[in-house]
């Protein structure tokens, strides 16, 4: 985990708790958690979150924090690169969903805006045109 400031929005405390910013929104009116407005931001649904001893309280009580070996992966899954699988789907999928939420937006926007050819010509691993 990252280490909290004393004030965080919700989409920081969202991002470095790896969670929904709606999810910190809910634990906001469940907890009582003390927070402030935003200034310069229309319709007041921006605020800094006090981050104080009961907001780390439960952010501690989290199965996920108690547990880090659980929620902090290797960057990239270790696999053989020597021998093509028989079955290259799963090894695809398991990247894509081990990708955070940011990186697979941006991977989602250069796939439509380069197609696969575009993909795998800056992966370096494209079929030459004849």
């Amino acid at each position: 985990m990252k280490r909290l400031r004393s004030k965080m929005t919700t989409e920081e405390l969202a991002e470095s708790l790896g969670v929904a910013r709606q999810t910190v929104n809910r634990w906001i009116r469940q907890q009582g958690w003390k927070t402030e407005g935003l200034n310069g931001v229309k319709g007041g649904r921006a605020r800094l979150i006090h981050v104080d001893a009961r907001v780390k309280e439960h952010i501690m009580s989290l199965p996920a924090i108690r547990t880090p070996h659980e929620v902090y992966h290797l960057a990239e899954a270790t696999s053989s690169y020597g021998t093509p699988s028989s079955n290259l789907y799963p090894g695809i999928i398991e990247t894509l969903e081990s990708m955070t939420k940011p990186e697979q937006k941006r991977l989602d926007a250069l796939l439509k805006r380069e197609g696969i050819h575009g993909f795998l010509k800056r992966l370096g691993i494209a079929e030459e045109e004849a």
